[in-house]
């Protein structure tokens, strides 16, 4: 081994090689998105050597995030989202450059995040309008895009798969991106992770009122699963293994 290479990623080296794991130093993602997929996505990338990336996300860490985000804990509520994410990823590898952008996604303000200097952008982002504004962007711009599709609901992730978004089944959230890129003559390819189990809607009785709309379930198995592929996809794509 190199004695250039860091001790960190000695079994990364161990699998890509020294060629590889240069690659993977050298390469620069986007990530949209820090929450229960997108922040096991990212620590994951940073785990992995991924040598520079930005985090994406306008929201702040509360209670309900604890069960499934990498950067919630009882310690962190209160706090900005991505800016706690930034200093766990310095601790695991503080010569990762690491850029915490703590803002919301939207199509008016799409040239400030400065996509198409990305290698590589994630989407794991849930509003639906900003989530087709950030394909359509990064897809334009020629950038490779793994988008994450709806975990919400499910409890199998061994149900979680990657796919066109033309070929994606079952997913509510799936079908929804898939309209509204039509309506807008949108045809590119790009490939999802995404899950094909049925959702579940637990049928316990709550407190709620039958007009209040209540959040979606979803559990820490599912939700970091999905993370870890989309991070799978960037480094396999890169090392071509």
């Amino acid at each position: 081994m190199s004695n250039d290479i860091n001790p960190i990623f000695h079994r990364v080296f161990l699998l890509t090689g020294e060629d590889g794991l240069e690659k993977i130093k050298k390469t620069n993602v986007l990530v949209f998105g820090a929450g229960g997929v997108g922040s096991w996505c990212v620590e994951a990338l940073v785990r992995s050597g991924i040598g520079k990336i930005g985090i994406v996300d306008f929201d702040t860490v509360c209670e309900s995030n604890i069960n499934r985000q990498a950067e919630a804990n009882v310690n962190t509520l209160g706090r900005i989202k991505v800016d706690v994410l930034k200093q766990l990823l310095l601790e695991v590898n503080p010569e990762c450059e690491v850029t915490a952008i703590n803002k919301l996604f939207c199509k008016e303000d799409s040239s400030s995040f400065n996509i198409e200097k990305a290698d590589y952008v994630i989407d794991a982002i849930d509003t639906i309008n900003n989530k087709i504004d950030l394909i359509e962007k990064t897809c334009n711009a020629n950038v490779t895009l793994y988008s994450s599709m709806g975990m919400a609901l499910k409890m199998d992730p061994s149900q979680i798969k990657t796919a066109s978004i033309w070929d994606t089944r079952i997913c509510p959230l799936a079908r929804l991106v898939r309209q509204g890129l039509r309506k807008r003559g949108f045809s590119s390819n790009f490939t999802v992770v995404y899950s094909s189990e049925t959702p579940i809607r637990a049928q316990t009785a709550c407190a709620a009122s039958n007009e209040e709309k209540l959040p979606n379930g979803s559990i820490v198995t599912v939700t970091a699963s999905a993370g870890l592929l989309l991070a799978s996809l960037v480094l396999r794509d890169i090392t071509g293994l």
